[in-house]
């Protein structure tokens, strides 16, 4: 996949050029893995806490366990939200504000995993991070009350924190989960109608809130950890906000044109289960032939195991203009996650690690 942002179209949006500098995607890595190394034992502590049960299917689900409850040092994921957390604390209050946050940034991981758990039981996504999903292992119940379980976990965590900003911060993780629970109600709804019946606005109302609500939150409670006032906790969120429309746009690329031997997932899962993703509902929309055939083939029943109608629906996306339009769009959302960012932190050393961050989850290729 073409790296979109490498043209910096965010300078033709107005984003002062200190904002718009291209960083090395090595620095975010090492972000991410410093985020992880503070978060891990905050987070694997609070998973412990947890009943048996819920504690085993939890453990599997992060990558620590196998399924026999055997050790395992599997993929826990990137830590991209929990890094959001820490980074906004330390670009408005320096390094003992991202300490601070750390509780915070594992109480917004563990929310992330909550609703994995929920998604691939929904979706019946069979496969997550290069093995089996917690409900092929456990079954659907289980891995419906360990995500419960996670989300209960985030809210306790910062109800015991004594950090001043504990309480605001749990009150605006609370509202971002029932943003999250509106946006996934959203998208099953907009599984059963017509694909000429969903429109663009929907969806990107819906990816905002699937997607990017959770980033914006995980930005605000770093800046309200850093004692941020109200004008920079909601340009970050807006920051997050934005910039996670552009990691979803850039997912459901992936999703539809991504290596599986990268992703762990199925190829063309999406397109096999007629999900109406961003770069579809454009295509849908673009009154091109294209369009009309996939509109055709959209119509017909779920071909999970068809590898060449899931080819032939890919194709039509595409020559519909479904692709370059996601990746445009995606290009423009990281340019007014760019304006939000620099309206919170004008200077831009302190940003880095935002904007490296940023860069990072809008350049992948899986």
């Amino acid at each position: 996949m073409a790296e979109f942002v490498t043209e910096r179209q965010e300078r033709s949006a107005g984003v002062p050029p200190e904002h718009a500098e291209p960083l090395d995607g090595g620095e975010a890595v090492a972000i991410l893995e410093r985020a992880r190394a503070s978060v891990d034992p905050e987070l694997r502590a609070a998973v412990e806490s947890l009943p048996g049960s819920m504690r085993r299917i939890a453990r599997y689900h992060l990558g620590w366990e196998h399924a026999d409850g055997t050790e395992a040092s599997g993929n826990a994921g990137k830590a991209i939200r929990p890094a959001l957390v820490l980074a906004a604390a330390d670009a408005l209050g320096g390094p003992g504000a991202r300490v601070a946050a750390v509780r915070a940034a594992a109480a917004v991981e563990l929310v992330h995993n909550f609703t994995l758990l929920h998604d691939d039981v929904m979706d019946r996504d069979t496969s997550r991070r290069h093995r089996p999903t917690a409900w092929t292992v456990f079954g659907d119940a289980d891995a419906i009350l360990a995500g419960d379980a996670l989300q209960a976990l985030a809210l306790r965590l910062l109800a015991e924190d004594p950090h001043p900003a504990s309480g605001a911060a749990a009150a605006r993780l609370a509202d971002c989960v029932l943003e999250l629970c509106a946006g996934q109600h959203a998208d099953t709804a907009m599984e059963n109608r017509a694909p000429d019946e969903v429109t663009l606005d929907e969806v990107l109302t819906m990816a905002e809130a699937k997607t990017g609500a959770l980033l914006g939150c995980a930005c605000a409670l770093g800046a309200l950890y850093a004692g941020g006032g109200d004008d920079e906790v909601a340009a970050l969120d807006g920051f997050g906000r934005q910039a996670g429309l552009a990691f979803q746009l850039i997912d459901d690329v992936i999703g539809i044109w991504g290596d599986p031997r990268r992703t762990g997932k199925p190829a063309g899962a999406d397109l096999a289960a007629r999900k109406k993703s961003l770069p579809v509902v454009a295509a849908l929309a673009s009154g091109t032939p294209a369009a009309a055939e996939l509109a055709e083939l959209y119509a017909e029943p779920h071909v999970r195991a068809d590898t060449d109608a899931i080819a032939r629906t890919a194709l039509a996306v595409e020559r519909a203009g479904g692709r370059d339009w996601a990746q445009a769009e995606a290009a423009d959302r990281m340019a007014r996650a760019m304006q939000e960012l620099a309206r919170a932190v004008p200077d831009p050393e302190p940003a880095g690690g935002l904007l490296a961050l940023a860069e990072f989850v809008t350049r992948r290729s899986r």
